[in-house]
């Protein structure tokens, strides 16, 4: 999609600090981290939201998944733990409408969260 900063990033048009790529998911540092280890993990195809996961593209969520575990044990926080989250909507703090999730680590993570 032409004016989505995540599918820029995907095309290469916006730099980032990519941690992690294969056929279905891109990974890159966040610029605004909330923890020593926060990477956002996004879908390659553009999925505006968890309001627009389908039959046709749900594959696209356990492969972020499958690829969240690889990215863990790279980064050496797999057995200290992690937290994975996806906002859905303005009101839930998504800002940018593809669906991503951040995999954030490196502190103690509070329950709940803000």
């Amino acid at each position: 999609m032409a004016d989505c900063l995540f599918c820029s990033i995907i095309a290469g048009e916006i730099p980032s600090k990519k941690v992690y790529e294969d056929e279905w998911v891109y990974a890159f540092e966040d610029i605004s981290p909330v923890a020593p280890h926060h990477v956002l993990l996004i879908p390659k195809e553009h999925i505006a939201s968890v309001n627009e996961i389908t039959a046709e593209n749900s594959a696209a969520v356990a492969k972020i998944y499958e690829a969240a575990g690889k990215i863990a044990q790279q980064l050496g926080i797999a057995q200290e733990g992690y937290r994975i989250v996806t906002n859905c909507g303005e009101k839930a703090g998504q800002t940018v409408f593809h669906l991503h999730f951040h995999l954030i680590a490196g502190r103690d993570l509070q329950w709940p969260p803000g």
